[in-house]
């Protein structure tokens, strides 16, 4: 399976990290309180829902997104187009993605800046606050009840918020477990790599009106950001749209 192929591989990066994890976490506690990606999405006049505009060179269903990929230039315009978070894609062997990318955008935008990788362990955790992130995305998918626990422990440790991300409606409960800041809901199947976004839809019902929650991935109009909407989502991610060139935020803005 490809998500296997992933984890492998972050394996292998949480081993090299662990000889430097007290200094990480050291770092993690020393920097200070993050900008609130869950209050931002909450605050959104100027759209209908809270947006979160994703930096990424690739995918491994889509492959490269773009011929000329500078993530600063990118998160810049997403904050003049009316973003209310940046996301940034760090995995390295199958997204293209820097951990230094995510640095150089945070030193760049005024919002909330969200790691987007494969989590497994709360050295991950320690590394992302350690490197300006304010918020960090947990897949419930590849980790275990413990792990889920003690990633969650580990990011309210040093203050950094979590995005809990699920792909199957079993998912839901184990990600409530924790009391995400945010709970994400991806319409993306991890098997196939196909999107439906009713997917959303279907489960709005069973999340609780208080939580701030997302719809993620195959989002591309006007009209799908109505539909979410209306079924009780705080917020939207997208990605590989803005990445392409699309003019969402542009529509949303003018609400056409």
């Amino acid at each position: 399976m490809f998500l296997e192929k992933i984890v492998a591989s972050v394996k292998d990066r949480v081993d090299a990290l662990k000889a430097r994890e007290a200094a990480l976490y050291d770092l993690a506690k020393s920097q200070g309180p993050v900008k609130s990606l869950a209050q931002s999405l909450r605050q959104h006049p100027s759209m209908p829902l809270g947006i979160i505009a994703e930096c990424k060179q690739k995918s491994p269903s889509k492959g490269w997104l773009t011929d000329h990929y500078n993530p600063v230039a990118q998160a810049k315009g997403y904050e003049r187009r009316g973003a209310h978070g940046i996301s940034v894609l760090t995995e390295p062997e199958f997204f293209a993605g820097q951990l230094t990318h995510l640095e150089q955008v945070k030193q760049s935008v005024s919002l909330p800046v969200l790691r987007k990788d494969f989590v497994l362990d709360p050295v991950q955790i320690f590394e992302s606050r350690s490197s300006g992130a304010d918020a960090v995305l947990i897949i419930v998918r590849i980790v275990d009840d413990a792990q889920l626990r003690d990633l969650a422990q580990a990011a309210r440790d040093v203050g950094i918020e979590i995005l809990v991300e699920i792909h199957a409606p079993n998912e839901l409960e184990r990600a409530m477990t924790i009391e995400p800041d945010i709970l994400g809901v991806n319409n993306r199947d991890l098997d196939s790599f196909e999107t439906r976004l009713t997917f959303s839809l279907e489960l709005s019902s069973r999340i609780p009106q208080d939580v701030v929650k997302i719809s993620e991935s195959g989002i591309q109009s006007s009209q799908d950001v109505e539909q979410i909407r209306r079924h009780g989502y705080t917020g939207i991610l997208v990605g590989e749209h803005l990445m392409r060139g699309g003019n969402l935020l542009e529509a949303l803005q003018s609400g056409t």
